[in-house]
Parts: C-alpha cells; structure tokens; sequence
C-alpha cells in the first residue's frame, strides 16, 4: 500500500507554493491584514485561477471533483505563507452545499465559488462556544431567521451565508443573502488579522432551506477541522524553519546560537514532534471521504492535536528568537497570530479529545 503522495498532489502542493512565494510575501500578507477588509479579490482570484477554492467541489459545478485530501493539501500551504483570505469560509461552505439536499442552491453557488466569483461561508458557532448542531438556538420559521453567530469567518465580505438552525423539524442549513433585510453583519478585530471574523444577526430574515437534518452541517464541520489541522501543520513547519535559520545566523560568545543546547534540543524535540503528526491529518482527511463511521472521531483527533502542536511550535519559536520575536516589525507574530485561531475555531482541543473519547464509547 502507498501510504505516500500521487505525482499530481506533489505537483499541487508545489504550484500552490511558488505561487504564494510570488504573490504573497509577508509584504503583501501584512497590507491585507491591515485593510478595512482583510481580503485581497485580486490574491483571491489568482487561487482561483489554479483551481483551489474548487478542488473538492464536483466537476458538473465547475470544480476539480477531488477530495478533502487535495483540499487540505491546498490548506497547508495556504498556512505555510499564513496566506490571507476566505479559503475556510468557502471550503466549508462548499462542503455543505455539496452535502446538501438543494439541487438548485448548488447550481447556483458551487460554480460561482469554484471560479473566485463568489464568496459563501457557514454560521455554525453560537454563544458559549457552541459548535454542536445539537445544541443550535437560532430558530427558523416559515422561511425566516432569528438568531445571533458570534463567529463566522469572511462574513463582512461573503455573498452568501449559510446558517445551521433549528425549526421544529430538528437542525438544517438555511441560505441567506447577507445584504438581505434582517441580516446585520458586524466584522471584529481578532487575534489573527489575517482571517476575518464577524458576528451575524438574524432578525426576521428571508432564507432558504438547503439541507434538513445534521449530515450537511456535521460534513462541513468535520471538513473544517482537517483543513485546520493541515494549516497547522504547515504554519507549524515555518514556525520551525524560521528559529532554526534564524539559530544558525545568530551569534552569541563566538558561535551560533544553534551550537547551544538548549536551542538545539527544543529545535530537535519540535521536528521530532512534527513529521509523526502529519499521518495523523492525512488520515482524517482521507477518511472523510473514503471511511465515514472513522471520519468524525479522526477529525477531531486530528484537529486537537495539530492545533495543540502549531500553538506550542509558535511559542518556543517565539522564545528562541529573544527580543526580536516579540516585535510587531519581525514577521513571526503572524504565525502566532494564526495558531491562536486555528486553536480556537470550531472548538479547542481539550473539547474534541473528549468528543472523541466518546465517539470511541470511552
């Protein structure tokens, strides 16, 4: 059994990063940032024109019809060069739409995201850390929504959203346009500037079912939390590469700060703890599409994990970088930034290790 990458996959991973070497340098990743947006359409559009925001989107919509794999190998780049952007909120969102139960609504916004012409994303989050579909209280009725999101990624900028709700039939995905009467979309300043978040308010507002029940909902959740756990791994391994260019080149008493150990051995344990843990989101990415009674459990393994490491790789990078790590000019904060997000969106790992535990009947 080949437990490696396909030519194709190698190939992938390699034009997304020579394209992010290219486009989106630090430079370009900190004037996002700090736009009143935070998304760059011309940045957005050049990944659309290699096709990654439609890898995992069918072919009869406009997309590669690959799977959460390709997706996820895009997303680790993505997290390589901390790139800016709505990649999560349509992934996920595209995810669900897949997953759905509405012919027409797919038609309509699968290809429009596969091309960069469209941005959808998910309101899953509620108040209280809530991610749990079981646990929604925004309420649909007759066509209609009432409910607050506290979380939801690239809102100030989407199209389109998709709400998770309940109506009296249980949990569904409504669709709701986010200029559309009732919607009142409030972006916040977070943590990491480089993936946007707002709160949405629902008052009244005109929607459309496309999914009925939890499949959709729960899909793209467990989508998101692989896609987080390769972005971590591939922030987690420039957060790596960067103290140890940085241990080589720094001189302290006639030699490189390298040469110390006490640099070497945190340098050496964070690679030891890093390659093992890439199985770890390759599974979950694969069993997503390929072993669904495993999926739910090995996404939240992974996402826990992977998460865990990129906010423990970020900080000791941090560390071995002395003064200069903790400056706004050196651009190791970003990934700082980036691993604060990545480990509290969708919920933190000591919550998925539990749903784990239970999902496993411990």
């Amino acid at each position: 059994m080949d437990f490696g990458l396909s030519d194709d996959q190698l190939l992938l991973k390699d034009t997304i990063r020579r394209y992010l070497e290219s486009e989106c340098p630090t430079t370009r990743v900190r004037a996002i940032m700090e736009s009143e947006t935070g998304h760059d359409p011309a940045l957005w559009q050049g990944l659309a024109d290699l096709g990654v925001p439609g890898l995992a989107i069918p072919t009869a919509h406009g997309g590669s019809g690959l799977e959460l794999l390709d997706l996820a190998l895009a997303a680790e780049e993505l997290g390589w060069a901390c790139t800016p952007g709505p990649f999560l909120a349509c992934a996920m969102a595209a995810g669900a739409l897949v997953a759905s139960d509405d012919a027409d609504a797919r038609a309509r916004w699968l290809p429009a995201v596969a091309a960069g012409h469209a941005i959808v994303t998910l309101a899953l989050g509620e108040d209280g850390g809530v991610w749990d579909a079981a646990r929604l209280t925004t309420r649909a009725r007759d066509g209609r929504l009432d409910g607050r999101k506290p979380l939801v990624p690239a809102a100030a900028v989407a199209d389109a959203i998709l709400v998770a709700a309940v109506d009296d039939d249980g949990p569904g995905l409504w669709l709701v346009e986010r200029r559309a009467p009732g919607v009142d979309v409030a972006p916040l300043r977070g943590t990491d500037m480089t993936r946007r978040v707002s709160e949405v308010t629902l008052a009244d507002a005109p929607a459309t079912q496309v999914a009925a029940g939890r499949r959709a909902i729960d899909r793209a959740r467990d989508a998101g939390l692989v896609l987080l756990a390769a972005d971590a791994y591939g922030g987690a391994g420039r957060g790596l590469e960067m103290p140890v260019r940085y241990a080589l080149a720094r001189e302290q008493f006639g030699q490189p700060i390298g040469a110390f150990q006490g640099v070497k051995h945190q340098l050496a344990d964070l690679a030891t703890d890093l390659e093992p843990a890439l199985s770890l989101w390759w599974y979950a990415a694969h069993a997503h599409d390929h072993i669904p009674d495993r999926a739910e459990r090995h996404a939240a393994l992974a996402k826990a994990h992977l998460t865990d490491l990129y906010d423990r790789a970020a900080r000791v990078a941090t560390e071995l970088h002395g003064g200069i790590g903790f400056t706004w000019e050196y651009d190791l904060h970003l990934w700082f930034r980036r691993a604060v997000f990545d480990r509290a969106f969708l919920g933190d790992a000591e919550s998925h290790r539990l749903r784990a535990a239970d999902l496993a009947g411990w």
